[in-house]
């Protein structure tokens, strides 16, 4: 004799669903911020490059180092460039972090790309 069931499950599948939304949004947000993140790693790295080679050649390093830079991240370049002794010219460039949206706020920290050139430039 088969028995009837007195209660059913429908919508026991929206209710997990609703409960677990926060938390899948949590971790796509996170996702989205070491995406960020990773993606200053890389522009600091290649606005250094930009200006080592800018200073080797004795032009402007740190018009260089912004040139290729998005506009979201070019606010708060900041960049150094020294000549050294022996034919060696090196760069730092230290970006900003954005907060989930380039353009609005920045984290308290910054990200820093740093490279060198040989001088090509007359002492």
């Amino acid at each position: 004799m088969r028995r009837q069931r007195t209660g059913t499950d429908h919508g026991q599948t929206t209710v997990e669903f609703l409960g677990m939304a926060p938390l899948i949004l949590l971790v796509l947000v996170l996702l989205w911020q070491f995406v960020l993140v990773g993606y200053t790693f890389t522009l600091a790295g290649n606005a250094a490059d930009e200006a080592a080679r800018a200073c080797a050649l004795g032009e402007n390093a740190g018009a260089a180092a912004t040139r290729d830079l998005p506009g979201a991240w070019q606010a708060g370049a900041s960049t150094s460039c020294a000549r050294n002794p022996g034919g060696m010219s090196t760069a730092g460039v230290d970006l900003k972090v954005p907060v989930l949206f380039p353009g609005s706020v920045n984290f308290p920290f910054t990200v820093t790309g740093s490279a060198g050139a040989a001088s090509e430039a007359p002492e």
